[in-house]
C-alpha cells in the first residue's frame, strides 16, 4: 500500500472518530427548544473541515459513515434516516457553494446548517404524510443559521491552525 493511501486512510479514520466523539458529546448537552431533532450539530465541524481538506467523495463517505455509526450508537433507525437526508443535502449544498468560490467558510457552513434542516423537514413530511410539519420551517431556518454560523466560525479557526494538514 502506498504511503499516500495509508495517510488518507488514517486521516479518514481520525476524522470519523472525531465526528463520533462530537456526536456523543452532543448527546450529553441538554439543548432542547421544543422542536424534535434540533441539535447543535457539533459533528458538522468535522465535516466542514473535511470539506476543505478532503476530496468530495471522501466527504460524502465521511458524512454517511458518521450518520450511520452515530445513529446505531446514540440514536435510532429514524434518526439515521432523518440525518442522512439532512447530511447528504447539506454536503451537496456546501460542496456546490465551495466550488463556486464566492462564499466564505461562514457562508458555506451557514448554507449547510439551513439545508440540513430542510432535508430533515422533507423527510418528516414524507414520514407523517402531511405538509403541516412545514410550520416548523421558520424556527428550523433560524436554528440552521445560528448553528451554521457557530460551526463556520469554529471551522474557520480550526482551519487556520491546520494549515500544514495536507490530505490530498
Amino acid at each position: 500500500m502506498r504511503q499516500s493511501v495509508r495517510k488518507k486512510t488514517a486521516y479518514f479514520g481520525v476524522f470519523t472518530a472525531l465526528a463520533l466523539i462530537f456526536s456523543y458529546v452532543e448527546t450529553l448537552i441538554p439543548f432542547e427548544i421544543g422542536i424534535p431533532g434540533v441539535k447543535l450539530g457539533l459533528a458538522n465541524l468535522i465535516l466542514v473541515i473535511a470539506l476543505y481538506k478532503m476530496k468530495p467523495a471522501s466527504v460524502y463517505c465521511l458524512s454517511v459513515v458518521r450518520v450511520v455509526l452515530s445513529g446505531f450508537l446514540f440514536g435510532s433507525l429514524f434518526s439515521i434516516v432523518y440525518s442522512l437526508a439532512g447530511g447528504l443535502l447539506s454536503v451537496s449544498v456546501m460542496l456546490l457553494l465551495k466550488k463556486r468560490g464566492s462564499f466564505s467558510i461562514l457562508g458555506v457552513s451557514l448554507a449547510g446548517g439551513v439545508s440540513h434542516n430542510i432535508g430533515q423537514l422533507f423527510v418528516a413530511m414524507l414520514v407523517v404524510e402531511t405538509y403541516q410539519v412545514s410550520y416548523y420551517l421558520p424556527v428550523l431556518l433560524i436554528c440552521g443559521v445560528l448553528t451554521g454560523l457557530l460551526i463556520g466560525i469554529l471551522s474557520r479557526e480550526m482551519l487556520k491552525r491546520l494549515t500544514r494538514l495536507e490530505m490530498e
